[in-house]
């Protein structure tokens, strides 16, 4: 399954300036509970958790339920502290997991 996560974080920032991040990440859901044409239910596909670290320490994380939208919007703030790197990790059902980072300069 492929992904397209978009991700939004300031290029630079002073020390100390509390930052607002932007990630949507594009993905196929399927709650569990519709049935196919074949009458089964549709096995669950969606997307659990989120987390991001900024050089290398947990600075958010959240986890995801059926009633998540299929095109996950998540928005939160952090405080610049060092030049660094963002990782943002998407972990869902059926093995799937997406990472991607984003470098800031702090100064």
């Amino acid at each position: 399954m492929t992904a397209r996560a978009l991700i939004n974080v300031p290029r630079k920032a002073k020390r100390g300036d509390v930052i607002e991040i932007k990630t949507l990440i594009s993905h196929v859901m399927e709650s569990g509970f519709r049935t196919g044409t074949n009458g089964k239910t549709i096995p669950r596909d969606i997307i659990t958790s989120f987390a991001c670290t900024y050089n290398g320490e947990e600075i958010f994380a959240t986890q995801f339920y059926p009633a998540v939208a299929a095109n996950p919007f998540v928005t939160f703030y952090t405080i610049a502290t060092d030049n660094g790197t963002l990782a943002f990790t998407w972990i869902g059902d059926n093995g799937f997991e997406v990472t991607q980072e984003a470098k800031i300069v702090v100064e």
